[in-house]
């Protein structure tokens, strides 16, 4: 029985042909040519390295004739293929170059935040977005100084470059403002409080500190008006006794001419 979906095939016309035989590829098939670009990776062992170096040219002449690009690459930390990624990455978010490329050393780490899809109402997202700047960018500059962490907004992502250590907070705080959960300036209010452990005191005790900053701030300010008072009104200074003697000469030498 003969299905509807069956079509001829070139070797029931000719039985003795050969079925597997592979047609040479015709540039005419695909005159369009690739819609996308295909990338791929090996890895090979390092005792390899010495003969896939010396054989490499050969490799790259025969694919060029193709049309494909080939890279060898000879790094021995494979660490920094990751960081190559996150370098592509920050130059996509509009990071400057000079400031991107650190995040290739050990001790800099980054974190790509999206935060387009925490708020559905555009309006929102850009008031909270603008929160998250501040005014001339003052929140930004504030946050930067107190995790240390250079931070960039960028449409619908947060690029934030610093220690792994800080990574966690920076993202929190990001996703807090967005979220509406807590604004930044109180995020910095409590780190900085964390920081002089003013966060464990009680409220008596904040009180109390709160009192005695404010009199040691109004003795300051009585005693340096005291100063400017008495410098405002210093007494003149009283001749000396040479100055004396000098104006009775003057006046004595003086007093024949007068007498004429």
């Amino acid at each position: 029985m003969v299905g509807k979906f069956d079509k001829p095939k070139p070797w029931d016309q000719d039985p003795n042909g050969d079925r597997w035989e592979v047609e040479k590829f015709d540039p005419s098939w695909n005159e369009g040519g690739m819609v996308d670009v295909t990338s791929f990776s090996t890895l090979f062992p390092e005792y390899r390295g010495k003969y896939l170096q010396d054989a490499w040219p050969s490799v790259k002449s025969a694919l060029k004739e193709f049309g494909i690009s080939c890279e060898l690459n000879l790094t021995r930390d494979p660490s920094i293929i990751v960081k190559a990624r996150d370098l592509i990455k920050l130059l996509a978010r509009s990071v400057p170059a000079p400031r991107a490329i650190k995040v290739l050393n050990d001790d800099m780490q980054c974190d790509i935040i999206k935060i387009g899809n925490l708020v559905r109402n555009k309006e929102k997202f850009v008031k909270r977005r603008r929160h998250l700047i501040g005014a001339n960018s003052s929140t930004l500059k504030a946050l930067e100084m107190l995790t240390g962490f250079y931070i960039l907004v960028q449409g619908n992502t947060v690029a934030a470059m610093g220690s792994f250590k800080g990574l966690k907070q920076v993202r929190k705080i990001v996703e807090d403002c967005i979220q509406n959960h807590m604004h930044p300036v109180f995020h910095i209010r409590t780190d900085i409080q964390l920081e002089t452990g003013e966060y464990f005191l009680s409220e008596k005790i904040k009180l109390a500190k709160k009192l005695q900053e404010r009199q040691e701030k109004q003795a300051e300010k009585t005693t340096e008006n005291k100063r400017k008072r008495e410098a405002a009104f210093i007494p003149p200074n009283e001749p000396v006794k040479q100055d004396i003697a000098m104006l009775t000469m003057t006046i004595k030498m003086w007093l024949p001419w007068l007498c004429l």
